[in-house]
């Protein structure tokens, strides 16, 4: 190396230094690796050395301007050729080329390896304490589940979806499905065909801790019924049912929307929710969204707390409920449009809103379906 640079001395013996460091840090420390990667780059490059990913070989070949080499030898013999770069850098006003031909493992960025671990299924049955915001969609998803197996394992909940209190411990399956309780009479096949499940779907399950057959099942015993379905039972509120009232209004059947400005739904119409729910604040008037007569007004154990229920003369009823304040009476005659309370958060109800119902001949319907 007689007679070169100094500046071009240093380069080389640098590059050298910080390969080797490097395949030592690659080879005992592959975490660091890529991050050192980077850093050296942008230092040999400031120093004006090129680099190369050559054929993978297990030596390190220098050269300066084409003139002869100085190499390192792997101890495996290689019979890759190394090729130089061709780039200038100036030292002091001289022009050389100084080259490093390496390995292509040496500088390239590697894969960076990570251990995936599964998820393993949970073996248990837990509880949730509910968070201010949520809704038995974030829970559910939350867990990997579908929200009506929240509500199917939590009885409160299924009778009053609208009531989901921060603080209330909920029940949490390990899976989809309906979390019985056993009763006197209960057999396999009894909640299989009720639950719409295969009897190997409950007996199979290793939470349900079953022996058999035949399976002998106790009185409030728990079991989990993965795939398990429940039909949806709406509420059954008693009414009046007496004559029609002279000069009852009747519907138009077009609807419109029971509370007037800008509307924020929080719960949509879905299986085990058969109405919307607007949030409004509390004392908002609420109108009828059709005409017709009252056949309900007043307080409703079931949930409802408030509840306003108007027959519209033509196979329709819409509720009201969670009212603070009801301004109409059984067998008044209401037009559409007309206030008939203002909106609460009573009964089963968490925060001021207005649960509105359409029914058809008494089955629910989807109210955007009606509103206009």
């Amino acid at each position: 190396m007689k007679g070169k640079p100094w500046g071009s001395r240093i380069s080389l013996l640098l590059a050298t230094g910080l390969l080797l460091a490097f395949a030592w840090v690659e080879a005992f420390r592959p975490d660091l690796a890529v991050a050192l990667n980077a850093r050296i780059t942008a230092l040999v490059d400031r120093l004006g050395i090129s680099m190369e990913a050559v054929t993978p070989v297990h030596a390190l070949a220098l050269s300066d301007e084409g003139k002869g080499s100085s190499s390192v030898a792997a101890p495996s013999p290689v019979d890759a050729p190394l090729t130089g770069g061709t780039d200038p850098v100036a030292y002091g006003g001289v022009f050389t080329r100084t080259t490093i031909a390496f390995a292509d493992y040496a500088l390239r960025p590697r894969p960076v390896f990570h251990t995936i671990i599964p998820e393993r299924p949970r073996d248990r049955v837990i509880t949730y304490t509910v968070q201010p915001g949520d809704t038995v969609f974030d829970i559910a998803a939350r867990f990997g589940i579908t929200p009506e197996t929240i509500m199917w394992s939590n009885p409160e909940l299924e009778e009053n979806p609208d009531w989901l209190p921060v603080g209330t411990e909920v029940v949490i399956l390990p899976v989809s499905g309906v979390y019985h309780t056993v009763k006197e009479g209960d057999t396999i096949e009894k909640l299989a065909k009720k639950y719409k499940v295969d009897p190997s779907a409950i007996t199979d399950y290793p939470l349900n801790h079953l022996e058999g057959p035949p399976y002998a099942l106790k009185p409030g015993q728990k079991l989990i019924i993965p795939g398990g379905q429940k039909p949806y039972k709406p509420k059954v509120v008693r009414h009046y049912t007496g004559p029609i009232p002279a000069g009852a209004a009747r519907g138009t059947g077009v609807f419109s929307w029971p509370i007037d400005g800008v509307l924020y739904i929080t719960q949509y119409y879905w299986r085990l929710h058969r109405a919307i729910d607007i949030g409004v604040p509390e004392g908002t008037p609420v109108y009828a969204a059709d005409s017709g007569f009252v056949v309900y007004a007043g307080w409703n154990d079931q949930g409802y707390g408030k509840l306003v229920i108007i027959d519209h003369r033509n196979g329709f009823m819409t509720y009201y409920a969670h009212l603070s304040v009801i301004k109409v009476k059984v067998g008044m005659s209401v037009r559409k449009g007309q206030v008939i309370g203002l909106s609460g958060n009573t009964g089963r109800s968490t925060g001021p809103h207005l649960h509105f119902e359409i029914r058809l001949n008494g089955i629910p319907r989807n109210p955007l379906g009606f509103l206009h």
